[in-house]
């Protein structure tokens, strides 16, 4: 296992994210490769509800997660979501998904939140999520890690 530092992403890191954004959307859309835009990574990282969460692999940014702290309007308390967790090809299977989840959950105690919700992860996302919260988890467009409530369950 190689190690890695994950931390909030800031402003500086714009020039760092963008190829990552740009290898996400290729990966996704297929097509031809995309080019990186630092301009829209600077919005992102400046972007008022969004936060963006880094792992530097061997001191290189190799992964990055976009996440919201929302209102959860029945509890009146607080949950996570994950719109994109995206892992570079060359620093895969060496943990980094694990502990960008790891990384989620914490940030989910400390705040309080009900649940870390994610829609349409990934089928490697799903078994991570399920090994780091010992839940079963299924296809699934929405997965939800219950942190603080015990009746939060995978649907």
């Amino acid at each position: 296992m190689s190690e890695f530092d994950i931390k909030k992403l800031e402003l500086d890191a714009a020039l760092e994210l963008a190829p990552l954004i740009s290898a996400y959307a290729q990966e996704r859309k297929r097509g031809a490769p995309r080019q990186p835009d630092m301009f829209y990574a600077e919005i992102l990282l400046t972007d008022r509800t969004a936060e963006v969460m880094g792992a530097y692999v061997g001191g290189k940014l190799s992964a990055f997660c976009t996440f919201f702290d929302l209102p959860e309007t029945i509890s009146g308390k607080r949950v996570g979501h994950v719109d994109i967790l995206y892992v570079d090809y060359e620093a895969r299977g060496i943990g980094v998904t694990k502990a960008m989840i790891e990384a989620l959950i914490q940030i989910g105690d400390e705040r309080n939140w009900l649940e870390l919700q994610w829609n349409d992860p990934n089928e490697v996302q799903q078994e991570k999520i399920a090994e780091i919260s010992r839940l079963s988890t299924t296809e699934s467009t929405r997965l939800s890690i219950g942190i603080h409530e015990e009746h939060t369950k995978v649907k």
